[in-house]
């Protein structure tokens, strides 16, 4: 098949070699003549040669997403098949468990770049945030009915931001066959309401499971303290885990209502308080030596790198706060999941953050995001963005 061609200059050219999976448009020379938003083009040097093939985009700053680089494959619909099948495949490796709750596909660590689809029970949730996706939307959803038959409804959350900058419209809802948006999945041992419609991301955070089950092993005979607790999954893990006590605190009070809705369901509403405040402000009326284990999961304080410093301030007041409000020999588990704070940078928050309460860190674990988010070692990495830090704290002449 003959594509539309696209010309970038030698350093783009590079970092597409080097296994970047975006070309920016800094780095766009020039387009062919025929070339339509959503194509599927060639990517060419200066001098005529390959490079890759993707998706073409008129309107973002990422005016290819790279789709291969291999200039004899058609990207046709057995491409796309055999893509969204090894994608399949190795979710039903890692997430054998859970595997009717999971990530089934991660864009571009699945080199399906544009798309992300969720499966919740019988339920697949899909997003596609970019023109060429979107352009052949029938045909990948066709495939994913094909190779899930297990799955009877596909509901559409295209309500992210991130399509504006595509130009496309934002909306939700089923495609093909309606049915409820409301499931119930089960993690960890742990029965979860998901609401597919209004919930965060697509329904739930499924990249946190992994750290939720540590929290849960990690809990027994602890006085917990979960912060930036949304529905609850740090608390009900804690609390299926036989924490002494576990408290909750959310500025949202429908997050925390349904929070309450798990922990009644699961039989561990005794053991949960819920405190709607904010987070901020809470930690402050915290008395020193408090609790035993403290976890912070706030949201994306940044989402662009021109707003990293502010964001840091942010993550060094409440892990301090959080450290004063620990006895010795208690911990800390700290997260972000805003891929712009950096890991180097993060850990340099929390060694701040430790001076300034006195406190000696114990490493005992550092995670990322569940392994059906994973994460690609070449190139400039986009699809790593979670860091999950747990500490055990001591206080000089305090850990006796």
């Amino acid at each position: 098949m003959k594509y539309p061609t696209v010309t970038i200059s030698a350093i783009g050219a590079s970092y597409l070699r080097g296994g970047q999976k975006f070309m920016y448009r800094n780095n766009l020379v020039s387009l062919s003549d025929n070339i339509q938003n959503g194509d599927i083009v060639r990517v060419l040097t200066e001098e005529g040669e390959y490079v890759a093939t993707g998706f073409y985009s008129e309107f973002s700053h990422i005016v290819v997403r790279v789709l291969s680089r291999t200039i004899e494959e058609e990207i046709d619909r057995d491409f796309f098949r055999r893509k969204i099948r090894f994608a399949i495949d190795y979710r039903k490796s890692t997430q054998r468990e859970q595997w009717d709750n999971c990530r089934i596909i991660y864009g571009e660590a699945d080199g399906l770049s544009g798309l992300t689809c969720d499966r919740y029970n019988d339920i697949l949730v899909t997003q596609i945030s970019c023109s060429g996706m979107e352009k052949i939307r029938d045909m990948i959803y066709g495939i994913l009915k094909e190779e899930l038959p297990e799955v009877n409804y596909l509901y559409e959350r295209n309500d992210i931001e991130v399509r504006k900058k595509e130009h496309l419209p934002l909306y939700k809802g089923f495609y093909g066959a309606v049915g409820s948006t409301q499931t119930v999945i089960t993690e960890n041992g742990i029965k979860i309401a998901v609401d597919v419609e209004n919930g965060q991301k697509t329904g739930y955070f499924l990249d946190q499971k992994n750290n939720r089950k540590l929290i849960q092993e990690l809990s027994y005979n602890k006085k917990v303290l979960d912060c930036f607790s949304h529905t609850g999954g740090f608390a009900l893990n804690a609390a299926k885990g036989n924490a002494k006590s576990v408290t909750a605190v959310d500025v949202s009070m429908t997050a925390l209502e349904q929070g309450k809705r798990n922990a009644e369901m699961n039989g561990l509403l005794e053991k949960i308080s819920f405190v709607q405040a904010d987070v901020f402000d809470y930690l402050k009326t915290i008395e020193r030596g408090q609790f035993d284990l403290i976890i912070l999961d706030p949201p994306a304080f940044t989402k662009s790198r021109r707003t990293v410093d502010h964001a840091y301030r942010g993550y060094l007041e409440i892990n301090e706060d959080a450290l004063n409000a620990l006895k010795s020999g208690g911990y800390l588990a700290t997260c972000s999941c805003s891929r712009y704070m950096e890991n180097a940078l993060f850990e340099e928050m929390i060694k701040e953050a430790a001076r300034n309460a006195d406190v000696t860190l114990r490493q005992i674990s550092i995670t990322q995001q569940n392994s059906d988010h994973p994460i690609l070692w070449n190139g400039e990495n986009k699809t790593e963005y979670l860091k999950f830090y747990l500490f055990q704290i001591v206080r000089e002449g305090e850990d006796a």
